[in-house]
């Protein structure tokens, strides 16, 4: 699945200031379309926290743009055309990553003038209501389990091609959501989080969905920072930035609307643990 960086003054342990001092240059692997994370006019939430991460080294900030898809890593990160992806999943083996810096899930979102309350993917509702959901996404897995394959079930794609599907665009789901076509979107939560906070869907109910009996499907995803394998002293760095900017970096992800949840594993000011007023993930992946 699926779908931030830099680092400090302070040198990681066997560093040198020659090292540190050579690389000026922030890098960023952006996606020029991906709001509400990323676009090339530089609108969404992996842009402005790549500002702080830039800001906090020192360093210019540039993008090489390329869509978020498979073989982003293969054909971008590890060819050095750049160095930082702001937020994968902590875990995704094909790259380096740091400590995670946020933690967030998907949703169930439904319109609080339009539905009485849904609070769990065992509501008996959801058999006949309209549900939209990404497929191949865990409360996609997690439907099917319970049954509810049939037509009232809108499939959406996880991975968005602007060239080839253009339709198929991140805030589809909850567009159609609002406008009626749907009566429940399961879907990640920042997405769900950005059409409530800043497009002025203030309808839109968010209720993170519980993960299943000893987390089978897990529904939320502590993300971090990806860099290459090999460059342990740029993930030393980025751990260090995200360790002084937590409250920065927490800011804009709450000025966004995404539902923050705590971390799996606390940060060390523990400044990202204490979920915010939507009580409540980007990319399925890269």
């Amino acid at each position: 699945m699926a779908f931030a960086l830099a680092s400090a003054i302070l040198l990681p342990q066997g560093g040198s200031a020659d090292a540190g001092e050579a690389k000026k240059v922030l890098r960023v692997c952006g996606d020029p379309n991906n709001m509400p994370f990323s676009n090339d006019k530089r609108e969404g939430i992996e842009n402005e926290i790549a500002e702080v991460l830039a800001k906090d080294l020192g360093w210019a900030l540039e993008y090489v743009w390329w869509p978020h898809q498979r073989g982003l890593v293969k054909r971008v990160l590890n060819t050095e055309r750049c160095d930082v992806l702001v937020g994968i999943p902590k875990g995704y083996d094909l790259v380096g990553w740091t400590k995670p810096y946020y933690r967030t899930g998907y949703v169930i979102a439904y319109q609080k003038d339009r539905l009485d309350e849904v609070r769990s993917l065992d509501d008996p509702r959801l058999k006949t209501l309209r549900v939209g959901v990404q497929v191949n996404t865990p409360p996609h897995i997690a439907l099917a389990r319970r049954g509810i394959v049939g037509d009232n079930v809108v499939a959406y794609q996880l991975m968005y091609d602007p060239n080839s599907h253009p339709e198929d665009y991140p805030g589809k789901e909850v567009e159609d959501l609002i406008a009626g076509r749907i009566d429940v979107a399961l879907v990640w939560g920042p997405i769900a989080g950005y059409f409530q906070k800043k497009r002025g869907a203030a309808s839109l109910v968010l209720v993170p969905i519980q993960d299943g009996p000893g987390g089978n499907p897990t529904f939320a995803f502590d993300m971090s920072m990806g860099v290459r394998k090999a460059d342990t002293e740029l993930k030393a760095r980025l751990e260090q930035v995200i360790d002084r900017k937590q409250s920065e970096i927490r800011a804009i992800l709450q000025d966004f609307g995404v539902p923050l949840i705590p971390l799996a594993t606390p940060a060390p000011d523990g400044a990202a643990t204490t979920p915010d007023g939507h009580g409540g993930q980007r990319k399925g992946g890269s």
